[in-house]
C-alpha cells in the first residue's frame, strides 16, 4: 500500500505561534508583594518551603492559590512542587477560589476535636456531633487524628490552644476568647538546670575529661534502645554513624503521632534542657555538623518552650563548638514519624518514606550520613552517663532490662506517663501505677503499642511489656502507648477506629497501603466480616508496603479475628 506523504513548506519548519502570555498560572503582583512581606528576611531556600507555607498560613488563615504561585516564583520552584507539598499536609488549608477567582475568607477559628481511640472512648464522637450547632457559623469544627493528649481525653484544639477534658461549654469559652496558643506549666530553665549539674557531661566531652569512645561503650552496656518504636540499640547507632565519612547530620524526631502516645510531650514540657544536653552529647560523640529538630505542629506550646530553651542555650553556651540547631515544624502528617519520611519533610518535601537501602545512617538528610533519634532516647543519655550503664541495665522485671516510659490511657483511674521497669505486665501497670480500673469497669483488653501494636485480650495480660516479647502474639510494644479497654468496649469498634486512622494517614505513595487501608476500612464496616478477603489483604499489605504504616495497619484487624472472634458472631 502506497503511503501518502504531505509535504511541509520549508519556511514553516520551526515556526511557532507566539503566545500572548506564558503558559500556566500567572503570578499576581499583589500576591507576590504579600508573600514577600510575610517572609521578610527568611532565607529563600528549598528546604524551608514548609516553614514558608506555615508563615503564610498563619498570617492569612489559609493558603490561597495566588499566594502559592507567588511563593513558587519567590523560591524559583515550579508551582506544581509547591502545590503538591501544600496539599500533602493536613494543617495547610489550600483554597482555590471560585470560577471568577474570588477567594473566600478563612473561618474565624478552627476547632479540631481529637477522634483518636482514647478520645473516642471518652466521648469524642458525641462531642463532634454536638459542637457545630453550639458554635457560631464562622467557626469550623473538624475531626482530627490523635493530638497527643490522650491522658486528658477527650481533647481538642481551638486554633493552637489545647482544651483538655473537653466539653461544649469549655470549647465555646475558648472560641470566644480566640486563644491561639497554649504554654505548658513552668518548666526547668537553663539556670536551674545548670545548678542541678546540667551540661557538666557536655563540658567534660568538650575538654576531653570524658572520651567519646567511653560514652559509646556506656550506651552500649546500658542497652538503651530507640524509644520511638523501632528499638535499635542507641550505642550501636552512634558507632555506625560515627564511622561514616563527614559531614554528618542529626535529625531528632518529636513527631509522636502514634495514637495513644504522649510521653515525649510530657517530658519536653518538664525538662527540655535534659533532652538538649543528651542531644548535644550525641552530636559531640558522633561529630555532627548540624542538628535538625522536627516537632509536630499540634505541640504549639512545646514549640514556644523549645524556642525559648534554644535561645537560652545560644545566649549562654556551656562549651564552644556547638553545632547549629534548626527547629522545624511539622504540618500534620502521621507518616512523618517514620524516619525517612521525616527527613523528606525537613528537606521541604512531601513526607514520603524512602526505599532502603541505603539507610539513613549512610544516606540521610541532604544526602549525608544522619544520626536519627527519638526525643526520649536522648532524654536518658545524661542519666545513663552520670549514673553508669549498670544503673539503667539493672532495672526491669521478668527477665527484662531497663526502664520504659508508658503512655497509659483508656479505662484507668490515673492515666498519664508512668516510668516503670521494662518487662512489667499490663496488669501490674494498671494496678501499681495507674490506680486500677475505673469504677464499674472490668479489664477486657489492651493495646500494648498504640494503634500499630495490635490488640490483646485480658487473658494475655501477664505478658512482659518490652521489645521482642509481644511478637509471638502478633503484636509489638512500639513507643509503649498502652490503651486499656474494659467490658464497656468492643475490640471490633477499636479496630474500626484504628483502620479509619490508617486510611486517613496513608501517604498514598504505595498501592498496597493506599488501597489496602481503604479496602480494609470498607470490609470491617460491614456487620459480617469477609475473613478470607481480610486475610488476603493483610498478607499483601505486610509483604508489599514500603514502610511500617502499611505493614502494621492490619494488626488491629488480625488481632480481633484471632483473640476476639466472639465479637464477630
Amino acid at each position: 500500500m502506497n503511503q501518502v506523504v504531505i509535504p511541509i513548506p520549508v519556511a514553516s519548519i520551526g515556526r511557532q505561534r507566539k503566545r500572548s502570555q506564558p503558559k500556566g498560572r500567572q503570578v499576581d503582583p499583589a500576591a507576590l508583594a504579600e508573600v514577600r512581606a510575610v517572609l521578610g528576611d527568611m532565607p529563600r531556600r528549598r528546604d524551608l518551603l514548609i516553614e514558608h507555607l506555615h508563615a503564610i498560613n498563619d498570617r492569612y488563615g489559609q493558603l490561597a492559590v495566588p499566594h502559592l504561585a507567588a511563593l513558587a516564583a519567590e523560591l524559583k520552584l515550579s508551582q506544581a512542587e509547591v502545590y503538591e507539598v501544600a496539599t500533602f499536609y493536613h494543617h495547610f488549608d489550600v483554597v482555590r477560589g471560585d470560577a471568577d477567582g474570588n477567594i473566600a475568607p478563612p473561618p474565624a477559628v478552627t476547632v479540631r476535636v481529637c477522634e483518636g481511640i482514647a478520645c473516642e472512648l471518652a466521648g469524642a464522637r458525641d462531642l463532634l456531633q454536638r459542637l457545630p450547632a453550639l458554635l457560631d457559623a464562622d467557626v469550623r469544627v473538624v475531626a482530627a487524628p490523635c493530638i497527643g493528649r490522650c491522658e486528658k481525653a477527650p481533647a481538642a484544639l481551638v486554633g493552637q490552644n489545647p482544651v483538655d477534658h473537653a466539653d461544649p461549654a469549655t470549647i465555646a469559652q475558648r472560641v470566644s476568647a480566640r486563644a491561639t496558643r497554649h504554654d505548658p506549666e513552668p518548666w526547668i530553665g537553663m539556670n536551674a538546670y545548670v545548678q542541678q549539674g546540667g551540661y557538666a557531661l557536655l563540658r567534660a566531652l568538650a575538654d576531653g575529661t570524658l572520651a567519646a569512645e567511653d560514652a559509646i561503650v556506656a550506651m552500649e552496656q546500658a542497652g538503651l534502645r530507640g524509644l520511638g518504636g523501632a528499638g535499635f540499640p542507641a550505642g550501636r547507632k552512634w558507632r555506625i554513624v560515627r564511622s561514616e565519612p563527614g559531614p554528618r547530620l542529626m535529625a531528632v524526631n518529636i513527631d509522636e503521632g502514634e495514637p495513644g502516645t504522649f510521653k515525649d510531650r510530657v517530658y519536653l514540657e518538664r525538662d527540655p534542657h535534659r533532652f538538649l544536653e543528651g542531644m548535644l552529647i550525641a552530636a559531640r560523640v558522633v561529630e555532627i555538623d548540624a542538628i535538625y529538630i522536627y516537632l509536630r505542629d499540634e505541640y504549639a506550646g512545646c514549640r514556644a518552650l523549645l524556642t525559648d530553651a534554644l535561645r537560652e542555650l545560644a545566649e549562654a553556651p556551656p562549651c564552644t563548638g556547638l553545632p547549629p540547631i534548626s527547629l522545624r515544624r511539622g504540618a500534620g502528617a502521621y507518616i512523618c514519624g517514620e524516619e525517612s519520611a521525616m527527613i523528606e519533610s525537613i528537606e521541604g518535601k512531601r513526607g514520603w518514606p524512602r526505599l532502603r537501602p541505603p539507610y539513613v545512617a549512610q544516606v540521610g538528610l541532604f544526602g549525608r550520613p544522619t544520626l536519627e533519634h527519638n526525643f526520649e532516647t536522648l532524654y536518658w543519655v545524661r542519666d545513663i552517663l552520670e549514673r553508669g550503664p549498670g544503673w539503667f541495665a539493672s532495672q526491669g522485671r521478668h527477665g527484662r532490662k531497663g526502664l520504659r516510659s508508658f503512655s497509659v490511657s483508656g479505662r484507668v483511674k490515673r492515666p498519664g506517663v508512668h516510668l516503670a521497669p521494662a518487662g512489667i505486665t499490663v496488669r501490674e501497670l494498671i494496678d501499681e501505677y495507674s490506680g486500677g480500673m475505673l469504677d464499674g469497669h472490668t479489664f477486657y483488653g489492651y493495646l500494648p503499642g498504640g494503634a500499630s501494636g495490635g490488640i490483646l485480650p485480658a487473658s494475655l495480660g501477664d505478658i512482659p511489656l518490652d521489645f521482642d516479647t509481644l511478637q509471638p502474639h502478633g503484636c509489638f510494644i512500639g513507643s509503649a502507648a498502652v490503651v486499656v479497654l474494659s467490658d464497656h468496649d468492643r475490640a471490633v469498634d477499636v479496630a474500626r477506629n484504628l483502620m479509619h486512622f490508617f486510611r486517613h494517614e496513608s501517604c498514598g505513595q504505595c498501592t498496597p497501603c493506599r488501597v489496602g487501608t481503604a479496602k480494609a476500612s470498607e470490609l470491617i464496616a460491614a456487620p459480617k466480616w469477609d475473613l478470607d478477603a481480610l486475610a488476603d489483604l493483610s498478607a499483601v499489605m505486610r509483604d508489599a508496603s514500603i514502610c511500617g504504616l502499611g505493614q502494621a495497619a492490619p494488626n488491629p484487624i488480625d488481632s480481633v479475628v484471632k483473640y476476639f472472634p466472639h465479637e464477630l458472631q
